[in-house]
């Protein structure tokens, strides 16, 4: 019983200071449970990051990684962006620097940069249009089909892309996140042995979405049976499915949000240790210090933020990102 008054007492200080300040809390579905709880939306990076340049709050604290809050302040550059631990960074998005992304365009003069919205302010800026992993292919089949594209960082989700539209002139930047990279075929192939009546949800981030569809090829797993979503994909899957249980191959905190919209499924994850340490920084204590002092301001030059900013506008030109953006 302690434990729970404290958990209720601290977030009733976490409203009142959020109250107080006049802030709005956004978290990212791989946050801890305790702060998705007491957030006011949860959700993926690009859609809350949306939703920061819509509320009347001027102050956003957003519970994510650093280039979450840089959306956020490049969609919302009027409002103060609090990010309650500015050392929570991304291994994929660490993977290619804006000088990376500058080279790489000198080789192929031309091309057209498409950037997933996991990536740095600065590789933004030099960038010709923005995605997520749920619109990736109604962004490369916007841009001529006798052009070629340079698509960034994630290596998995290129391929994915590559699959699903068929376009071969697309040259894949290697990058991996090192969370979703961890979730092999193996894995998956040793789960769905195991688990033959589960339901297979599968980041296109993840190692094994092309070992997922290859178990549908080959017959092991029924078509039916086997979703590759983003994590809002996942999370309007979760709501309608009648499965008994369902396997995600993807960060371990998706799992709060899978279980509050269906309990009556079973959600278990295909590799238990699938936990992103960077998205685990922010702690309840670090919430409220940001809260009671304002520290975690996070700023992006106006340079930088006119043109990753650009680069954004376009990829919601094109379609409004589905609730499930990453």
């Amino acid at each position: 019983m302690a434990t729970v008054n404290a958990s209720q007492t601290w977030a009733a200080e976490v409203r009142r200071l959020a109250d107080e300040r006049g802030a709005v809390i956004l978290a990212h579905n791989y946050q801890r449970p305790e702060i998705q709880d007491v957030a006011d939306h949860t959700g993926d990076s690009l859609a809350l990051s949306r939703l920061a340049a819509r509320v009347e709050a001027d102050t956003i604290v957003f519970c994510g990684v650093h280039f979450m809050a840089e959306t956020a302040k490049i969609l919302a550059p009027d409002k103060t962006v609090l990010l309650p631990e500015p050392k929570a960074g991304c291994s994929l998005a660490d993977t290619i620097s804006a000088e990376d992304v500058r080279a790489w365009k000198a080789e192929h003069p031309g091309a057209v940069v498409v950037a997933y919205v996991n990536t740095t302010a600065a590789v933004k800026a030099e960038t010709d249009i923005c995605c997520t992993s749920s619109n990736a292919a109604d962004v490369i089949r916007s841009v001529p089909e006798d052009t070629e594209i340079l698509f960034l960082p994630d290596q998995f989700l290129g391929a994915h892309v590559k699959r699903v539209t068929g376009r071969e002139n697309i040259h894949v930047w290697m990058g991996e996140c090192h969370v979703h990279a961890g979730i092999d075929g193996a894995a998956l192939r040793e789960r769905a042995a195991a688990e033959p009546d589960a339901e297979l949800y599968v980041h296109p981030e993840c190692g094994c979405a092309t070992s997922a569809l290859y178990l549908v090829g080959e017959g092991t797993v029924p078509q039916e049976r086997v979703k590759v979503l983003s994590t809002g994909g996942m999370l309007a899957a979760a709501e309608s499915t009648t499965a008994d249980k369902v396997l995600i191959a993807t960060e371990t905190g998706m799992l709060h949000q899978l279980r509050a919209a269906n309990p009556t499924t079973s959600f278990e994850p295909v590799n238990p240790r699938a936990e992103c340490h960077y998205m685990k920084m922010i702690t309840g204590e670090k919430l409220l210090e940001s809260l009671r002092t304002g520290s975690g301001e996070i700023t992006v030059d106006e340079r930088t933020a006119e043109r990753a900013r650009r680069s954004v506008e376009r990829m919601i030109a094109i379609g409004t990102p589905s609730r499930g953006g990453e």
